[in-house]
């Protein structure tokens, strides 16, 4: 009897006195706001292949996003609108390998259904009276606004500089605004909520957007897989039929 409570007792030494184990593998994905409905589809793909694991989103404008996380914000993946706020992310050592561009985006010009103004060309965003909303000049989408600018010639005066592309998309289609410019993706996401306005110009402002695991990721095997996934066939994918071009 007494050999039997000593075993019963080192078994519960090694089993219930020990912490519960699981096969939990979240990640965090720290991605700009124009990739929203891509990558929510694609984290529910990456869930449904890694039964367990949770993906959690923070979508917000590529600048915000690395102010966030040099502040400390946790996160294991970084997915940027443009080179430039991913070399800010690397430079401040944040980034775990090289980034890998996985996707190309332009602007276009949205209005509200019917384009009651009128609007044909870039130059009539400048026309009298035309209430333009555009991002503002640190977010990705606004410097490739200030970019076509400088190429057409043409100055912009917007009564709105919003911090994200999804904001400005929101201006539009809640008729607070005659035009915007946004990514061709937000445009066709959009559908019939927005009449769209495709200019030539465009293609003087393109915009890389580069993804990579971070250096403090919790998990970083599971970080990578991730950046597999949005830069795989799968991925591309994705991407394509939202209306991205390769990088």
């Amino acid at each position: 009897m007494r050999t039997v409570v000593c075993v019963a007792a080192a078994l519960w030494v090694l089993t219930g006195c020990s912490s519960p184990q699981t096969d939990s593998t979240d990640v965090t994905v720290f991605a700009a706001a124009s990739l929203k409905s891509t990558f929510t589809e694609l984290g529910a793909r990456f869930e449904k292949d890694h039964p367990g694991t949770t993906v959690t989103f923070n979508f917000a404008g590529s600048s915000d996003l690395v102010t966030q996380l040099t502040q400390g914000a946790p996160a294991d993946v970084f997915a940027s609108a443009d080179t430039n706020n991913m070399s800010k992310a690397v430079d401040a050592g944040l980034v775990s390998g090289d980034p890998v561009d996985f996707a190309t985006n332009t602007l276009t010009i949205v209005t509200p259904p019917g384009n009651p103004r009128g609007v044909a060309s870039f130059a009539d965003l400048a026309a009298p009276g035309t209430q333009v909303v555009v991002c503002a000049p640190q977010v990705p989408c606004g410097s490739a606004t200030e970019t076509l600018e400088r190429a057409t010639g043409v100055s912009l005066s917007p009564v709105s500089e919003e911090s994200a592309v999804t904001d400005v998309l929101g201006k539009i289609t809640s008729g607070q605004a005659d035009a915007g410019l946004v990514y061709v993706t937000d445009a066709v996401a959009a559908g019939d909520q927005v009449t769209t306005v495709v200019f030539p110009e465009s293609s003087a402002a393109v915009n890389t957007y580069p993804i990579a695991a971070l250096e403090e990721a919790d998990r970083p095997d599971t970080a990578q897989m991730f950046v597999d996934l949005v830069t795989g066939t799968q991925g591309q994918e994705v991407l394509a039929a939202a209306g991205f071009a390769a990088p």
